[in-house]
């Protein structure tokens, strides 16, 4: 096997643990930064850094107007509005397994739309594949489920809009990017993107927040692996598995998120893990499995 043929079929498995750490990241920030102005320092040096990639190697812009136009708006979809909605919702009180469950709802969201949107096939596999995993994930966050909101009432409720807009906005840019942002040379069009990313997340933070960046030790090495590992290195990993394949399969790989975070979050803040969460773990793999299995 060539290492390209291996770099490829390992992709999806790094990319599920890669964006799982993205939930780390966010609980550890959480006491040293504000969440938009986190976002909106990640997104400007993710953008200048690929940029400068870009630059050095001669990479493609693109072409017109239209072109840049699709680039920022997918990345407003793909990172502002999603990250700053699930990073704002869970400073603001939602718990993490809900919000978790609310991302895990995502590819039974996209598999219902596909059809429609783009003219996938859903077989009876995939579908048994979709509801599978999305039992296992119920099963996976259910000790954190009857957890309560941190806030209360409207403020409680308004954290729960908030992230279920960042799922329909991922979702949407998802779509978005296969349709018009597939052809785009990834090199260039993700510091585009992040560009719409800043957008939507700087001038909202600069409204509503007091801009708080302690400065501290911890902070910097997680801004360091936002932007090195998720912004850039598992982006970039998002868009090539949305440009080579079906976004049923693509998304149905959100279902292994919340289980690898249930590890990570075991291993490194001493959570527990129960036997009905194993279980859980077991039929979201099995469901994982049937939904993206291309036999």
């Amino acid at each position: 096997m060539s290492p390209q043929r291996a770099f490829v079929l390992a992709t999806p498995a790094l990319f599920v643990f890669l964006w799982s750490t993205g939930w780390i990241a966010a609980k550890s920030a959480t006491p040293h930064a504000d969440p938009l102005w986190f976002l909106t320092i990640r997104f400007a040096c993710a953008s200048v850094a690929i940029a400068a990639f870009a630059l050095a190697v001669g990479a493609p812009w693109p072409k017109d107007r239209m072109a840049w136009m699709h680039a920022i708006v997918s990345g407003m979809l793909l990172h502002g509005i999603y990250l700053g909605g699930v990073w704002w919702a869970v400073k603001h009180g939602l718990t993490a397994g809900i919000s978790g469950l609310l991302a895990a709802l995502q590819p039974l969201l996209t598999a219902l739309l596909a059809p429609f949107l783009l003219g996938e096939v859903i077989s009876r596999r995939q579908w048994a594949g979709v509801a599978t995993g999305l039992v296992g994930v119920v099963l996976v966050l259910s000790p954190k489920l009857g957890v309560t909101f941190g806030g209360a009432g409207a403020a409680a409720w308004a954290a729960l809009g908030v992230n279920i807009v960042g799922m329909l906005a991922v979702t949407a840019g998802s779509f978005y990017q296969k349709r018009y942002v597939s052809t785009a040379d990834l090199r260039t069009v993700t510091s585009v993107q992040y560009i719409g990313a800043l957008l939507i997340v700087a001038p909202v933070s600069m409204a509503t927040e007091p801009l708080f960046f302690d400065h501290s030790l911890e902070i910097y090495a997680v801004l360091a692996w936002s932007v090195l590992v998720l912004s850039v290195f598992n982006i970039a990993l998002l868009l090539v598995m949305i440009n080579r394949g079906e976004v049923t399969r693509v998304s149905a790989l959100i279902y292994l998120v919340p289980s690898t975070v249930a590890v990570q979050a075991w291993l490194i803040f001493g959570e527990t893990l129960t036997p009905v969460q194993g279980l859980g773990m077991v039929l979201t793999a099995v469901g994982v499995y049937l939904a993206t299995s291309r036999q």
